[in-house]
């Protein structure tokens, strides 16, 4: 049977020894420089241009959304309700033999 190649024990101590040194060495985050602190108002003009990116659902889709939720938790429902009748009419009939009649 042929050997895969790279599975040589020198091969496999060739990988090994890469891994224990990309291990031992610090990441790049630990190397970097501590980030410089920002004001109060940088901060808070920071926030204000992110919360511009943000778009906002139309009440439709909102609408549209809320329906398609409600209608799955009816589908689940009646799913778990069947699967539940089923298990407990099997358990009632196995426990109705297991009894004698």
């Amino acid at each position: 049977m042929a050997r895969k190649p790279g599975s040589s024990p020198q091969a496999i101590r060739n990988r090994a020894a890469k891994t224990a040194a990309v291990m031992a060495s610090p990441s790049a985050s630990a190397l970097a420089p501590p980030k410089k602190r920002t004001s109060l108002a940088q901060f808070a003009r920071e926030v204000r241009s992110e919360a511009r990116k943000i778009t906002w659902t139309t009440r439709r889709e909102t609408w549209i959304t809320s329906v398609m939720v409600a209608i799955m938790v009816v589908v689940a429902m009646v799913f778990f309700w069947l699967v539940d009748a089923g298990v407990s009419l099997s358990i009632n009939q196995i426990l109705k033999l297991a009894s004698g009649g």
